[in-house]
């Protein structure tokens, strides 16, 4: 049985090259997105009610773009992964669904109407921070930094939201006392991740310095970060890498290489190398696991690009992400719905990552 199942991952990883995004690869996994952004069941709102009306209101009432692959954020970075792979390979052989796909989402009005959905409601301003609020910047990004006439209109037409979400982080993190150290979707540092891509990319100069300013706020000073004891039984980021990964764009190399030395035991970095037991892919949250080898092999490719030669845990970074990727590419097509409406964009995330 374990030599069938080794045989069975070796197959899979030569399929599906797991050492290297390529076109492939990038055709088996757009499926999955092109399945689910359409498809508005299962979902998952998380909209708090005002009223008996709004109460009642379908998903793709709340929400007229993102309002399949069962969550709004799963939506969002599966049009961005959709982007990413139209960017890449625009020879895809699924490029005209990609396009028609996207052409129906990227409408000007649809997008006032999100943007007015943060507000509208008595919570509704806090809807998806920050995680949410990361991957519809992360898609911003990708849509500016390309340059193609399709990138530009839809660009553009994604704006009103961009700029509603650049409003509400400006607002809510200078309140922001305490970074959550959360292994799911509230996890601080992976927000201010793409928060200061974004910023960067774009030149908003006011929104990177408070980035910059509130990392070293919240993780500057951390030592001995008890990453002995990730994971969570749900996590699909790793606390302590994500903090790291942060670090690397808010120091400069030698000195994050010195707050690195001191950041991580032994124990941590040990045990955050082993590879997590997802014991039912067909459990939303258990399955959660199999994306917290994705994220881990990207924080883990980044943070050994910034490690020096003679620094051990660069070359244990380095063979452990593609270490993740490989097992988890193999098993990726076995987490039902749960797995399927999300993990392919973290797929594409980890792959892509130098």
């Amino acid at each position: 049985m374990k030599k069938t199942f080794l045989f069975f991952t070796l197959f899979l990883s030569y399929v599906f090259n797991a050492q290297e995004l390529n076109l492939e690869t990038a055709l088996k996994l757009s499926k999955m997105p092109l399945h689910c952004i359409s498809s508005e069941f299962p979902n998952k709102t998380s909209h708090l009610s005002d009223s008996e009306k709004d109460a009642k209101m379908l998903p793709h009432e709340l929400h007229p773009v993102f309002y399949g692959c069962l969550d709004w954020h799963s939506s969002v970075h599966g049009h961005w992964m959709l982007v990413k792979l139209l960017k890449e390979f625009p020879t895809i052989e699924n490029k005209e669904e990609i396009i028609k796909m996207l052409e129906n989402s990227f409408q000007k009005e649809k997008m006032v109407l999100e943007a007015e959905y943060f507000g509208k409601y008595t919570a509704s301003k806090g809807f998806e921070r920050t995680y949410g609020w990361a991957w519809l910047l992360k898609l911003d990004e990708e849509l500016y930094t390309w340059d193609s006439d399709l990138g530009r209109k839809w660009h553009e037409s994604l704006e009103p939201l961009t700029q509603k979400i650049l409003t509400i982080w400006k607002e809510f993190l200078p309140k922001q006392t305490y970074p959550n150290r959360t292994g799911v979707h509230p996890n601080t540092a992976f927000g201010l991740c793409f928060a200061y891509d974004w910023a960067k990319a774009k030149k908003e100069t006011e929104f990177l310095n408070l980035i910059i300013q509130k990392s070293k706020d919240f993780y500057l000073s951390n030592t001995k970060i008890p990453a002995h004891l990730e994971p969570d039984g749900s996590d699909f980021f790793s606390p302590s890498l994500q903090s790291a990964d942060l670090m690397t764009r808010i120091l400069p190399q030698k000195e994050f290489e010195k707050w690195f030395k001191n950041y991580f035991t032994k124990e941590g970095i040990e045990r955050i190398c082993q590879t997590p037991t997802v014991s039912d892919r067909n459990d939303y949250q258990i399955v959660h696991l199999d994306g917290l080898s994705f994220s881990r092999a990207w924080n883990m490719k980044n943070i050994a690009k910034n490690l020096s030669q003679k620094n051990p845990v660069k070359k244990k970074f380095e063979t452990t992400s593609q270490e993740f990727i490989t097992k988890s590419i193999a098993v990726l097509f076995d987490s039902g719905y749960g797995g399927e409406h999300w993990l392919a964009s973290f797929a594409i995330f980890a792959l892509s990552t130098k």
